[in-house]
């Protein structure tokens, strides 16, 4: 006897046997028991969520001579006939494969005859938005006005496609994504009748790779059991068998991409290449576990929800205090983008390659979604003493003016006379600095103050990110708040912006060094000064 698909074998055959809608069972079986069923019916959902199983145990609950609580007895010669497809009261339609008006008037005409046995006559039409507009116009009045003895079951994963005017002839059924804890108990109680060893942790895998479709997790047993048959089946066997990663190894992904280490990224990829690993089922999971590290970072008490191990849960709230959430959710939208290109792609590879770099290289893309990330980088090189080269270009690394600070740089010659409002500015630069919020501070720790030529201040700031930061109207007015809070006096300030590679205290004069010649001055008086005066 020819081999029969788990999900085909085990069926539901009553409405006591379906997981995980239990609100459209029971208001089917209600309606069965009362005799108040519809004459039209729209079950829409996702894929192997139950609609058509739902649809045949209806058609044979509403034949059958001897209901059971609202299901079919399944002894009754019409149980038997509708469940062997040897029946002519239950007529099943592809609509993907019979979309035309010839197929639905076939229909239109049968429905004049009544049953030759049971009570109803009822049609399955699966994929029903795959109809041509012309079909639904033929099925629509008698949708609407069908004989008594006529039951419509239509069934759609794309109910957004039906016309309204289909949809308002119909009772409708929203069928739900199945749990990962329903599928999994499910599961395991097939292995126990197929009596086939399971680790728990490959039938919880099994359970989320499904994305809430029972059969899609059947079929994935499936393919797991033939693969390995006649043995346990681990949580390994399951990860090679469907090309996936263990988590672990997203660990390892992640921490190397907040070191921006490009090499290691691209060692790592090698590694799970070579390991025969799929390509998109990788960057489907390793966008899940963003995710999960979002919501850990978020929210308390997610535990139950993002359904981990107690080891991998650990991992993700240390991993949570290293990132912040605007990082995490611009890695997630990288890698969303790439998920949408990868499935039509003929470089796979280059395609994760090119997206992992720009996690580790934030600078490589140009809107203020990875400006967080480039910061971050900033700071840390900063906080590390890493020297940061400027980069031509019109994109940076990062932001430092290392020929300001060089002995043998050109400088401007300093101002005679400044203000002192100007010059108190100056000298608490440092501190002004300090008070900024991010990612003012970042831009500030790279800029100087110098003199306008109408004697205002002139607040000297690199070309490219710096610049277009201080253009917004607001965030110049709020440097210009915080400096009126060191100066005593609202003061109006000019940015001025150099362009990149070159020195810009050639032109801008840096007033923090007029403030260090004074005190030197003044320190040097003292230690010259007799020490009989003390």
């Amino acid at each position: 006897m020819s081999y029969t698909a788990l999900y085909r074998k085990f069926r539901p055959a009553t409405f006591e046997d379906v997981k995980g809608q239990d609100h459209i069972v029971t208001t089917l079986k209600n309606q069965i028991k009362a005799e108040r069923t519809s004459h039209a019916y729209l079950f829409c959902g996702t894929r192997g969520t139950g609609k058509t199983t739902i649809a045949k145990i209806f058609a044979r609950a509403v034949n059958c001579e001897h209901p059971v609580d609202g299901s079919p007895c399944g002894e009754c010669s019409i149980c038997r006939a509708i469940a062997a497809g040897a029946s002519m009261n239950v007529i099943e339609i592809d609509a993907a494969s019979n979309n035309g008006v010839d197929s639905i008037r076939e229909i239109v005409d049968e429905v004049t005859y009544s049953p030759a046995e049971g009570k109803y006559k009822v049609y399955i039409i699966d994929e029903v938005h795959m109809l041509s507009i012309g079909a639904f116009n033929a099925l629509l009045k008698t949708l609407e006005e069908p004989p008594s003895y006529v039951i419509f079951i239509l069934a759609t994963t794309e109910v957004h496609k039906i016309p309204i005017t289909i949809l308002s002839r119909c009772q409708r059924y929203d069928f739900r994504r199945i749990t990962i804890d329903t599928i999994a108990d499910r599961i395991r109680e097939l292995m126990e009748k197929e009596q086939v060893q399971i680790e728990e942790k490959a039938i919880r895998y099994i359970a989320k790779a499904a994305d809430g479709s029972m059969r899609d997790a059947l079929s994935l047993l499936d393919q797991c059991i033939a693969f390995h048959f006649g043995q346990e089946l681990t949580y390994d066997k399951v990860l090679d068998v469907l090309g996936a990663v263990d988590t672990e190894v997203f660990s390892r992904l992640l921490r190397i991409v907040l070191d921006a280490d490009v090499t290691g990224v691209i060692s790592l990829l090698e590694e799970i290449v070579m390991q025969g690993r799929e390509l998109t089922q990788f960057i489907t999971d390793f966008t899940w576990y963003l995710r999960n590290l979002l919501l850990v970072k978020t929210a308390d008490g997610i535990e139950d929800v993002i359904d981990v191990s107690t080891e991998n849960l650990a991992r993700l709230k240390e991993e949570a205090q290293m990132v912040e959430n605007d990082i995490i959710m611009r890695y997630i939208r990288v890698m969303s983008e790439l998920s949408g290109q990868i499935r039509y792609a003929t470089q796979k590879r280059i395609l994760v390659e090119v997206a992992l770099i720009k996690l580790c290289r934030p600078s490589m893309e140009t809107d203020t979604s990875s400006l967080v990330d480039r910061v971050r980088q900033l700071e840390e090189k900063l906080e590390n003493g890493v020297p940061v080269a400027v980069v031509s270009g019109g994109s940076t690394a990062g932001y430092t003016m290392t020929d300001k600070t060089s002995d043998s740089a050109v400088r401007a010659e300093l101002p005679k006379a400044v203000p002192e409002d100007v010059k108190q500015v100056a000298g608490n630069w440092s501190a002004i600095v300090g008070e900024a919020p991010m990612p003012m501070k970042a831009y500030l720790k790279s800029a100087y103050p110098s003199l306008g030529t109408d004697g205002s201040l002139l607040v000297v700031v690199q070309d490219g990110l710096p610049s277009d930061y201080f253009r917004e109207a607001s965030h110049k007015e709020e440097l210009e708040r915080i400096v009126a809070d060191y100066s005593g006096k609202e003061m109006q300030i000019t940015i001025q912006s150099v362009q990149q590679g070159r020195n810009p205290e050639e032109v801008f004069p840096d007033l923090t060094r007029l403030v260090n010649q004074t005190i030197n001055m003044e320190v040097e008086e003292l230690e010259e000064e007799p020490e009989d005066m003390y």
